[in-house]
């Protein structure tokens, strides 16, 4: 694939063949012309790309595993693979440390590799034990099914959360690996480093909606575990794709003094000047008002480098919590709609995700080669807007979004009570399920902007030795979003079922989903409000605008 950027002929690169910072998989200096660049990220992106299929073939359509072959209800289904999605993006912080303080990403990347072959491995043979629902198991005759389905949600939950602790090691580390392979420090490779951000989230969504789409037919139509066998052998292959590029590799030279000690000296420090009344520093940008003690000011450095970022980190939580009902109550949603494409074709609700990944990829190409290069003349940007404004953009089209997917959900209960439906939650609602791709095509276009917003903006905003950590800090995102979720659909079942009738009921044609996104809608409304603020008073930690005279 060719990634030509058509970059102005005053960007040379001017930087000496040899560099210091990085290795090759001999361990001598790197060179430019025969390790790193496009060559090398590709590997990588055809590697996350393989990751991301075998992810996404599994975890798209577990509400529908759930509810079905494992007989859970639909708040307590949602709820459950909210926490695990949670977990599934937290864990990255644990492998971010062992990256960058020990192993090194290459090494954790194929340890975690080895972890989640083992796990899709397990999940694929747990799906084949025959299943008994709950609903079977009051009946004192049918004990030793109910062990036997005991047994079955022990190994297919165990399995579930060694495929969250695999990715934990993965996820954060193929990403800044990738993005190593590009110098900042030479001017064409730093525009490609940006560049490489986008198309890495082009494949992993382009895989992902095939992903989405096959398997949940697998699924649905054939069997689990055909469904859950093929993503494990998917990511045997991921693994021996990373492993043929070994060569053309760049490999960042770890410290020699543990970082995350370095950066826990800091934090002492600042701590310090904090307890003396040395010093006080404005948390959006880190500037010191008032200095006593320089010494502290200097060792602090990094520790407000890393709280300055909490701000942002805080303000994106609700784009996490909005991003976990695409594969949880909009599939449900999408389960009561008349499917059906013609006579013998119905599409799988899961499979209406594709259209998320297919905004995505036909809005990413535009947004590198059309935008980017557009804003680029007026900002002197290299990546045309700054990361935060990319963000902020996101996060409005995600408020558009689930105002959409509010309006839709009124219609679709409309529709089910003019047809008597309320009380048959088994009969398709005549409504068409192009009434939801919008909303879908709305959060694919939002992710364009917030989610390779976010991920550039805490690659490259976090210190140099610690961007395994920077990506963990954006994935952390998704995961206490999903932990957000899941404890406000806990809160809201109990309080609404309490009154009445739950958000959240079984029966979705008694359920009041459209009154959960009206209130997500209004936590996202200000949740921008504060972005706006704490964006407009943050200082960039390096310099953004292309130099004139290079």
């Amino acid at each position: 694939m060719e990634l030509n950027l058509d970059l102005d002929p005053i960007l040379p690169s001017s930087q000496p063949e040899s560099m210091t910072e990085f290795v090759n998989s001999r361990g001598e200096p790197a060179t430019r012309s025969a390790t790193g660049g496009w060559t090398s990220a590709l590997f990588i992106i055809g590697v996350e790309v393989a990751e991301r299929c075998a992810y996404y073939g599994i975890s798209s359509n577990l509400i529908t595993y759930l509810t079905g072959p494992l007989g859970e209800g639909t708040a307590t289904a949602a709820a459950a693979l909210n926490t695990w999605s949670g977990v599934a993006t937290m864990l990255p912080l644990l492998g971010a440390f062992i990256a960058d303080s020990w192993l090194g990403r290459y090494r954790t990347i194929v340890f975690a590799s080895l972890l989640y072959i083992m796990g899709l491995g397990m999940l694929t043979i747990s799906s084949i034990i025959p299943s008994t629902s709950n609903s079977h198991c009051n009946d004192s005759t049918n004990q030793k099914n109910c062990t036997n389905a005991s047994s079955q949600k022990a190994l297919f939950f165990f399995s579930l959360y060694l495929v969250a602790f695999a990715q934990g090691g993965h996820k954060p580390c193929v990403q800044a690996f990738g993005a190593d392979q590009f110098d900042q420090n030479d001017p064409r490779e730093k525009i490609s480093k940006y560049s490489f951000f986008n198309w890495w989230y082009f494949g992993i969504c382009a895989s992902g909606g095939v992903a989405v789409v096959t398997m949940s037919y697998v699924q649905d139509n054939i069997g689990w575990g055909l469904g859950f066998g093929i993503p494990c052998g998917i990511m045997v292959l991921a693994l021996v794709l990373f492993l043929l590029g070994t060569r053309t590799y760049r490999y960042f030279v770890l410290e020699e003094e543990n970082p995350f000690i370095r950066v826990g000296r800091s934090f002492v420090a600042l701590a310090r000047g904090w307890k003396s009344k040395g010093f006080c520093m404005a948390v959006g940008t880190g500037e010191i008002t008032s200095l006593a003690d320089e010494d502290n000011a200097d060792a602090s450095t990094e520790a407000k480098g890393l709280l300055r970022l909490f701000p942002i980190w805080a303000t994106c939580l609700i784009y996490g919590v909005l991003f976990a009902q695409t594969s949880t109550f909009f599939t449900k949603q999408a389960s009561t709609l008349d499917r059906k494409i013609s006579r013998d074709v119905e599409v799988p609700p899961a499979a209406l995700q594709v259209f998320i990944s297919v905004a995505i990829i036909c809005f990413i190409p535009i947004y590198d080669k059309l935008l980017v290069p557009l804003t680029r003349k007026f900002t002197r940007i290299p990546s045309g807007i700054t990361m935060l404004q990319r963000i902020g953009t996101g996060m409005a089209l995600s408020l558009i979004a689930v105002v959409v997917a509010a309006l839709v959900e009124i219609k679709r209960l409309k529709t089910a009570k003019e047809y008597g439906l309320v009380d048959k939650p088994k009969v398709p609602v005549p409504m068409s399920l192009w009434w939801m791709v919008p909303q879908y095509l709305l959060f694919g276009m939002a992710d364009v902007f917030t989610i390779v917003g976010m991920q550039e903006f805490f690659y490259d905003q976090v210190p140099d030795a610690l961007r395994s950590l920077g990506l963990a800090f954006y994935l952390s995102v998704l995961g206490v979003g999903s932990f957000i979720s899941s404890f406000l659909i806990s809160v809201i079942d109990k309080i609404s079922s309490a009154k009445g009738k739950s958000w959240f009921s079984n029966n979705l044609n008694q359920a009041h989903l459209d009154y959960f996104y009206w209130f997500l809608a209004g936590l996202t409304a200000f949740e921008i409000v504060l972005f706006l603020y704490f964006s407009k008073i943050y200082v960039y930690r390096k310099r953004l605008r292309i130099d004139a005279d290079v």
